[in-house]
């Protein structure tokens, strides 16, 4: 009897347990919940977001933005999160690309941060598009992120090179997304800021378009150097 007891008195705690546990987790993640009363502290609003959970990470970002419109052009797991890059209606083709970070909960996926860009007609034809996204005081993201797309089939690499003397280059990732767009993103490290270069190479490793950067929140286009 004794032994049934104790544990019957074990199971009753760690049933506790796990409720209190889920409590708190619920109070975190819900919407207007902790983790969005932080994200509105620090990007300094005097309202708490309401920032809805979703059951997949495209389904996050819709709910968020309030967009069933978006295409979903690629998806790339980072650490506990996705990044969701999207066009919006009518620009599929290019000159438009957006980038958004969503991270997994107990309870859904959850919109974090996120920017995009759309270009007008330029009349000096670029061969690369770019767009720098910041990383946000007190939240928990792979940003600072730059981002874009390759128009021009030539370029085959893209490096990025902070200006400080004796800083290594890093290589950007190239995606060739199901719609034909060749999409590029690299990772900075959260010390890393302006200026810094980007460069388009070809195959031979021949620099096609380059361009210094002098703002952390910058975003356009970059022409041919030939």
């Amino acid at each position: 009897m004794k032994t049934a007891r104790r544990w019957g008195i074990a199971a009753g705690v760690i049933l506790a347990s796990v409720a209190v546990l889920y409590i708190l987790l619920y109070m975190y993640e819900r919407p207007g919940g902790w983790s969005d009363r932080r994200m509105s502290q620090s990007l300094g609003l005097e309202q708490t977001l309401q920032i809805p959970l979703g059951g997949s990470p495209e389904e996050a970002v819709q709910l968020f933005r309030k967009s069933d419109a978006m295409t979903v052009v690629h998806e790339e797991t980072v650490g506990r999160g996705e990044l969701v890059f999207l066009t919006r209606p009518g620009r599929e083709e290019g000159g438009d690309l957006q980038v958004e970070y969503v991270r997994k909960t107990w309870l859904g996926w959850k919109w974090v941060w996120g920017a995009g860009y759309g270009m007008g007609e330029d009349p000096s034809p670029a061969v690369m598009h770019y767009m720098r996204v910041p990383e946000i005081e007190q939240v928990s993201t792979p940003f600072p992120l730059l981002f874009g797309e390759v128009l021009d089939p030539s370029i085959q690499q893209v490096i990025v090179q902070q200006k400080e003397a004796g800083t290594d280059k890093s290589e950007a990732k190239l995606i060739t997304a199901a719609s034909g767009r060749t999409i590029w993103f690299a990772f900075q490290p959260a010390t890393a800021g302006v200026p810094f270069e980007i460069e388009g190479l070809d195959q031979a490793g021949k620099i096609i378009a380059a361009k210094v950067i002098t703002d952390v929140r910058g975003s356009g286009s970059i022409e041919s150097s030939r």
